[in-house]
């Protein structure tokens, strides 16, 4: 089983993805998809089930033997290797989009913005999560603080946990994705904050931690690295204790219902015609 779905903000922002693809059509709807930044294939099994062929890619070719290994039994999915900057897909190839964090990896995001835009075809839908800039204090107070002390510094953080761990030299800024969307050509259907304050506190710094030590290239890159045990997940299957997850995500979206901060994004978009 993939204990991920443990977490409270994987939980979400798979919950988030799933959702939204239900809102947007029955199984089998989408005629081609893709999952860009498929990691190690998390995803992929849910998103397959929406499309009549869906295409996985990752720059990391470990990250894709391992998903493709993984998910060998789902007939309409293949993988490749691909940058997110530089898609070697035709303009218009595809009619549905997923990637989740993502973004905050690439280095120019406003150019893998621009790309999903080449790649979507005309009323074609993109569903995007990626970590906020506008973060909680109960997740990381460390780099909160320092976002508000730092005028006079170009560093964005101060230490490379809480909302900087998992590999994130940069957070996505509300404001500027809204102008590379609107730049790319792509109607912004659904902006919406992913785990709250509650949440936040839940995983502040320790699941950073527990990443560099247990998951294999924790930090997201290129080449793999190794973390201490090499864990990558066995399954796709839910353990059987995520309904506690699920219970903690309730009580956090009924409690900070008022609060504008969030650990992260989730979005949808639709290119215009």
């Amino acid at each position: 089983m993939n204990f991920k779905f443990l977490f409270p903000t994987f939980r979400n922002r798979y919950c988030f993805v799933q959702s939204r693809l239900r809102q947007l059509g029955a199984t089998g709807s989408f005629e081609n998809g893709l999952n860009l930044g498929t990691g190690e294939g998390d995803y992929d099994r849910m998103i397959a089930g929406y499309c009549r062929h869906l295409t996985g890619c990752d720059i990391n070719a470990d990250d894709i033997a391992h998903a493709r290994a993984l998910n060998r039994d789902v007939p309409n999915l293949q993988y490749e290797t691909a940058n997110a900057l530089e898609l070697h897909h035709p303009d218009a190839s595809f009619d549905l989009l997923v990637s989740c964090e993502v973004l905050e990896h690439v280095g120019q995001p406003a150019q893998m913005i621009r790309e999903i835009a080449r790649v979507l075809r005309p009323g074609g839908h993109a569903i995007l999560t990626f970590p906020s800039q506008e973060f909680p204090f109960t997740y990381d107070p460390v780099n909160r603080i320092w976002q508000v002390i730092r005028k006079s510094s170009d560093r964005e953080f101060l230490i490379s946990q809480g909302a900087y761990a998992f590999g994130h030299d940069y957070l996505i800024p509300s404001a500027a994705f809204k102008s590379w969307a609107a730049d790319a050509g792509l109607e912004i259907v659904e902006f919406s904050g992913l785990s709250g304050y509650l949440v936040g506190l839940l995983e502040m710094y320790w699941t950073g931690l527990v990443q560099r030590i247990f998951k294999k290239n924790a930090q997201n890159l290129r080449a793999d690295t190794v973390g201490a045990l090499k864990i990558r997940p066995g399954s796709t299957r839910e353990p059987a204790l995520v309904f506690i997850t699920d219970f903690l995500l309730a009580l956090d979206r009924t409690i900070f219902t008022w609060g504008k901060r969030s650990v992260g994004k989730g979005v949808v978009l639709r290119k215009n015609a």
